[in-house]
């Protein structure tokens, strides 16, 4: 008899390890969400790998947490020095380059604070100060407002002063960010993908771009198992291999929106 209920116990834990294998938890961005890239590229890696993939879809700052608490087995977020400071303290295994875009700037047409053409973002924030011109900000700790808030640093500026009043604040994703920047003709900084595949521009348009400072990085990290043991580790390694290598890579490259490409792949792991 108690040969068979180890038996059964064994064939208990085993059927419990294949399932977990099996799905996988991705605290994710935004912008990777919206902008429909993973919606193409997670059938094929589902397919290709039988492990079913589950987004939760927040921004960087949010995605971190989520995942020192344990709710993820898998960050592809875009704040690189949050990346590695979050896999220096224990909570990662490795962080892994995965694919890049930009950001743009992003105002009214009539462009009040005539910044328009300018490819330095510097000279383009002075200028929404001076002219305190309305500015919706995400203000959410995501990877975009973290990318803000380091710009308006190296141009010296904190509009932090000024909240509530041309600056503001909203505490929002970027699709309520660029709905309340079209319905008031204020200015914004969003990531090129979620631009480019947002429907409600209204009198916005792309007025800073090109500048090195907007670069955009995003990046794979599979969350540590021996901090949290029941994380899927076999499923996370196999999304991390698969994202980075050159199935993951040229789905990554293929995805388009209105035949524009959203983001260049660069794994070099």
């Amino acid at each position: 008899m108690k040969k068979v209920v180890l038996s059964m116990g064994v064939f208990l834990l085993h059927s419990i390890a294949v399932f977990a294998d099996e799905r996988i938890i991705i605290q994710s961005t935004t912008s990777t969400a919206n902008s429909g890239l993973l919606t193409q590229i997670l059938p094929v890696f589902e397919a290709e790998t039988g492990i079913e993939a589950h987004v939760v879809a927040v921004g960087t700052g949010q995605a971190l947490k989520n995942a020192v608490n344990g709710d993820g087995d898998i960050l592809l977020v875009h704040s690189k020095a949050a990346e590695e400071s979050f896999v220096a303290q224990g909570w990662g295994v490795e962080r892994f380059d995965i694919m890049y875009n930009d950001f743009v700037l992003v105002g009214p047409a009539l462009d009040p604070a005539m910044i328009k053409g300018k490819q330095d973002v510097n000279t383009a924030l002075e200028k929404i100060m001076m002219q305190e011109v309305l500015f919706i900000s995400r203000g959410d700790d995501s990877g975009t407002h973290m990318a803000e808030r380091r710009l308006w640093s190296a141009a010296g500026l904190d509009p932090s002063s000024f909240s509530g009043k041309w600056y503001r604040e909203i505490g929002s994703g970027m699709g309520a960010t660029l709905n309340m920047a079209a319905s008031t003709d204020a200015y914004t900084l969003t990531d090129r993908a979620t631009w480019l595949s947002f429907g409600n521009k209204g009198n916005l348009a792309v007025l800073v771009e090109g500048d090195p400072r907007l670069f955009n990085q995003y990046g794979v990290i599979a969350v540590n198992s021996e901090r949290h043991p029941h994380i899927n580790r076999i499923g996370a390694e196999a999304f991390v291999k698969w994202i980075t290598g050159p199935r993951g890579q040229a789905e990554i490259a293929s995805f388009q929106v209105n035949s524009q490409q959203l983001f260049f792949p660069n794994a070099t792991n």
